[in-house]
């Protein structure tokens, strides 16, 4: 689910590609001490911590935390306990935690609300019905607006026009297998002069990082 969940923070706060990234990952164990080991498979469950730097949009560093495998963020205070987090079942969710309040929103950037410090809450509105006669999207329209753009080339109306174009979905496609990468390595963070992603030597749930 990462890239329908990471997806609005992408969006929200104009992030690209990522600092540093950590993972922790749970273990279902067959007796004691024993953990289970499938370097075939992933673990059953993750915590992956990812650190971007400031944006145009966002003007201080930027942690966000990716988990998956039943493992759940606390119920932020100023979301009143009743209140779902993300999806209206809390089945998936994004918070966006920033000084003035708080962000939500479901799966692909459905239901999303705002909870403000003066305890404000603001929902979006129900979709109007369309108006007759309003022309729809015709089936795989995305794909036919990308191949449009790749005919008429770069910074033309039709690229200008995309909604993910690869300036923005490949930072976001590149965090997602970072995350993962992660989950393999344990830490991968910025070094050198070279400004590139190196592993960190450190134990992960597949065994030890290479230098």
């Amino acid at each position: 689910m990462g890239c329908h969940l990471i997806d609005p923070a992408f969006r929200v706060l104009g992030l690209g590609y990522p600092t540093e990234v950590e993972c922790s990952v749970g273990q279902v164990f067959l007796k004691d001490w024993s953990p289970e080991y499938i370097p075939e498979g992933c673990p059953p469950s993750s915590n992956v911590q990812i650190k971007f730097p400031a944006t145009k949009r966002n003007n201080s560093p930027v942690t966000m935390n990716w988990t998956d495998g039943g493992i759940r963020p606390f119920h932020p205070d100023l979301i009143p306990p009743g209140d779902p987090i993300g999806d209206n079942d809390s089945s998936n969710g994004v918070l966006m935690i920033g000084t003035k309040g708080v962000m939500t929103c479901g799966t692909y950037g459905l239901v999303p609300k705002v909870y403000l410090k003066n305890g404000t809450k603001l929902e979006m509105p129900p979709l109007p019905a369309p108006v007759a006669g309003t022309p729809s999207v015709p089936e795989y329209g995305h794909q036919r607006s990308w191949t449009n753009a790749c005919k008429a080339g770069f910074n033309s109306k039709e690229h200008l026009e995309l909604t993910s174009s690869f300036d923005y979905s490949g930072p976001l496609t590149e965090t997602v297998l970072m995350g993962n990468l992660a989950i393999r390595s344990y830490n991968l963070r910025k070094q050198g002069a070279n400004n590139r992603m190196e592993f960190m030597a450190a134990r992960s749930y597949f065994g030890t990082a290479p230098l």
